[in-house]
């Protein structure tokens, strides 16, 4: 489901106006300029505080979008965004269902944040990823347990545009110091793994975009 012109970007992420804050969050780009893997600072609206060069180069390869680049709003690009399953492997089972399962959390923390309404708003507008968050999510939680809402520790499918990594997984690692913390943002960072293994089809670079109809979780409707 490629997210149709016309919605709204997140409201312009605000800076800390206490300079010590500032002067914190720059010397922690250049600590995290200084990992090797994809590493990301976010709000609790998934809007993109920091990100690496690793990061921007995992998802260097996608198409523009008017909402949801991966620079921007993490949870856009993997809701919204039509080349998401070409660098998210098993993008709807690892990644599009545990991201939505942590939105239903943030709305029920933050019901009234403008930003996490407007995308509850751009996914009603969608009959299949509504039918998906409204029913399907439930039975979804309910199926894998408290696990569906933690992403320290999960391990998930990548596609990465290196040819020296390729199809392969990351362990998400949730390593956000205090004061990050209080300042209401989170860091994950990507752990690349060294395996390697023959590509499943729904990994490989040359699958499809995917369309309107790419979630499974309920049945498509009847005509």
């Amino acid at each position: 489901m490629a997210y149709q012109a016309g919605g709204q970007r997140s409201a312009p992420r605000p800076v800390p106006e206490n300079p010590e804050a500032q002067a914190y969050l720059q010397d922690y780009a250049s600590l995290l300029e200084a990992v090797s893997f994809p590493s990301v600072v976010l709000d609790h609206r998934w809007d993109v505080v920091l990100a690496n060069t690793a990061f921007a180069s995992l998802f260097g390869g996608v198409g523009p979008h008017p909402t949801a680049m991966p620079g921007d709003n993490f949870l856009r690009f993997v809701l919204f965004h039509p080349d998401a399953s070409t660098v998210l492997g098993d993008h709807e089972s690892s990644w599009c269902l545990p991201l939505l399962a942590n939105f239903a959390a943030a709305v029920e923390r933050h019901g009234h944040d403008h930003g996490l309404q407007t995308i509850r708003r751009d996914i009603a507008q969608d009959p299949i990823m509504e039918a998906a968050y409204r029913h399907g999510l439930p039975h979804w939680i309910r199926t894998v347990g408290e696990q569906a809402l933690a992403h320290d520790g999960a391990v998930r499918p990548l596609l990465h545009p290196d040819p020296r990594w390729g199809a392969t997984d990351c362990r998400i690692v949730d390593e956000t110091p205090g004061i990050l913390k209080d300042m209401g943002y989170t860091r994950i960072t990507l752990v690349l793994r060294e395996m390697r293994r023959p590509a499943h089809p729904s990994r490989r670079t040359g699958r499809p975009r995917r369309t309107a109809a790419h979630l499974s979780v309920v049945p498509a409707p009847e005509a």
